[in-house]
Order: C-alpha cells, then structure tokens, then sequence
C-alpha cells in the first residue's frame, strides 16, 4: 500500500486540532445526471443497504438508477435556490458559524473543516484539508442527533477509511450522538415555542424523523429509541399533554417494513379524524435539506389538507440559528476536553 505524504513536510510545523463536520451530501446540481451519481454513491453504502452486495447491484443499476434519478431530480429542482443546494448552503454556514465560536474562544488553532459524506465536499477531500493544515488531533462532528448505523456509523467507515491512508494519524475522537444533549433539547424547543408565539399553538405537533428499516432496530440499532427520548425531552420543555403530540417516521422506501408509525399515514388518519391544526418539526435534520423542504412541507401538506385538516405549519429545522452553533461549540468544548488547544497551550504540546 501507498500511504499519502504531504509534499515538502517539515518537521517542527506548529500543530492544530480539526474540527471536521459531516452531514449527509447532496446532488452538484438538480439535473438527472448529477442525481443518478449522487443517489449511486449513496445507495450503494452496505451501511445503508443491508443486502447480498452481487443481488444489491443488479436491483440498483438495473432499475433503481434507471427510474429514481428524474424524478428525484424534479423534486430537487423545487427547492434549489440561487446559492444551490439548501443542505449545503445551510452546512456552510453552520460550518463559518462554528470556526467563528471556536475562533474567538481558543484563537486560531482549532481548524473547522465541512465533509459530506455523499457527494462533494467528500469526506476525504475534508480531511486532505486538515491534513495540511498539520492536524494532529481530530475531533469528527455529524451532524446527526440520533445515532444509526446508517447514518453514524456510515461516517465512522468514511473517516476511518481514508485515514488508514494516512502516513501519521491524527488522535482520533468520534461524537456518536448526542439526541438527549440538553443545549440540544433547550434549543429544538425554543425553535418551537419561537414558531408558536409567532403563529399560535396547534392542536397536534408532529415530530418526524427519517425512517430506518424496523429489521435495523430488530437487529439493535438504537435510533429508534434516541427519537424518542429526544421528543419526550422535548415536549416536557414544552409542558405539553400526551394527546397533542406523537412521534413518526417518513422517507420510507421499498416493501420491507419501516418505523412507524409513517409521516405520511399519521396526517392522513388525523385529517380524516377532524384534526384541524397541525405543525411539523423534524428535529433529526440539523439543516433543511429535500427531506423536510419537500417532503414534509409539500408532499406531506398536501397530505394532510386533502384528507381534510385545514392549517398546516413546518417548524424549519435549527439550521444556524445562534443556539444550534452554541450547542455545537459546547460539543466541541466537552469532546476535545484536555487537548491543549481548548486550554490555549497548543504551541508547548
């Protein structure tokens, strides 16, 4: 094997501490083309699909890549903006919002790089970033609240995958999770009670998370029960009773069966059932991306109003919101604790 240098290394070079932050990627631009190779590198993650790899191969380039990609494409064609796509645009600044916490706090010597682990920027050209920057120790951020192998633990292999062609590697810290985080808690539910002084309280709120195949959650995938306790902290914050909220599950493909109870169906059954007012949160997305911009503020909206509910609000996600980068600079503070450049000695490590 290889390794990669750093051309022109000089020993001796001041180090620093990376900051690398990841989420899940999106599309270069909404085109099918660009679409069909994002949802390959995505779809084609073992973590992610959980089948025979020779079988898993001929279902996704045979059919699914032959389908999905235009359609797909027209939905992210509705909500692409003038400065691209919205989950990037938004990891951006959430990525500029904390290297200007960390800046003020530790000064320079604390790197903030953003990755996204389909798609560009890749998780590797991330760390080729920080690389030489002369990162030597690496705290890695994704930016997922609950944890799930299909999304935590996909950026693990990512990470640990182009480090194992690393000549000298970096000290290695990994933030799992952190859905029961009380900055994190405190600042869904301001986002919340925020959105209501402006619009009023409903009569249900719905809090939707991504859905995983239920044979994950069989298998001990714990992301299930991480929702959970994130909306039940939530809703105590809130001091709301049982009967004005519920947690579910969108994004569900395939025959297989998902968590429920799904998004879709639950608005559905309560517009059926004479419930007239309702407001959605996704508390599991860390920026408004296709998932929550089209899905559930669109498709789901119309689910809702056609079955016969007559107000419905989407509670964007905390995105940049100052509380959201303060959460995260607090993650930051309690994982790195104890490397040199939270206590301002880098220079004498």
């Amino acid at each position: 094997m290889r390794y990669k240098n750093v051309p022109g290394f000089e020993h001796g070079t001041p180090e620093s501490l990376g900051v690398l932050m990841l989420n899940l990627g999106t599309p270069d631009a909404p085109t099918p083309t660009a679409v069909r190779r994002y949802l390959g590198e995505f779809l084609n993650d073992p973590r992610v699909v959980e089948l025979p790899r020779p079988i898993w191969w001929l279902v996704l380039h045979g059919v699914i890549l032959r389908v999905r990609p235009s359609r797909s494409a027209r939905a992210y064609q509705s909500v692409w903006t003038e400065r691209g796509s919205p989950l990037l645009d938004v990891a951006q600044r959430q990525a500029n919002g904390l290297r200007a916490l960390l800046d003020a706090r530790f000064g320079s010597g604390v790197r903030v790089e953003l990755g996204m682990r389909y798609g560009r920027p890749s998780v590797s050209e991330a760390l080729e970033r920080l690389k030489q920057a002369n990162v030597r120790r690496l705290l890695v951020l994704p930016l997922y609240p609950q944890y799930s192998a299909t999304t935590t633990a996909s950026v693990f292999d990512a990470v640990t995958d182009e480090l194992s062609t690393w000549r000298w590697l970096p000290e290695l810290r990994f933030i799992n999770q952190y859905h029961d985080d009380p900055n994190y808690i405190d600042a869904v539910a301001h986002s919340i009670r925020a959105y209501w002084d402006e619009h009023g309280e409903p009569e249900r709120l719905l809090f939707s998370f991504h859905g995983i195949p239920k044979k994950y959650f069989m298998a001990g995938d714990p992301y299930h029960c991480h929702c959970h306790k994130t909306a039940r902290m939530v809703v105590e914050q809130l001091d709301l009773p049982e009967d004005r909220w519920l947690v579910s599950f969108q994004s569900r493909v395939g025959r297989d069966e998902w968590l429920q109870p799904y998004t879709d169906e639950t608005l559905k059954l309560w517009g059926a059932d004479g419930v007239k007012q309702v407001h959605v949160i996704a508390p599991g997305f860390s920026a408004d991306c296709l998932e929550t911009l089209e899905e559930i503020d669109v498709e789901n909206r119309e689910y809702f109003l056609g079955a016969g509910g007559e107000d419905y609000h989407y509670i964007p996600c905390l995105n940049d919101d100052p509380r959201h980068l303060e959460m995260m600079l607090g993650l930051v503070e309690r994982h790195a604790c104890g490397w040199p450049e939270m206590t301002g000695v880098a220079e004498d490590w």
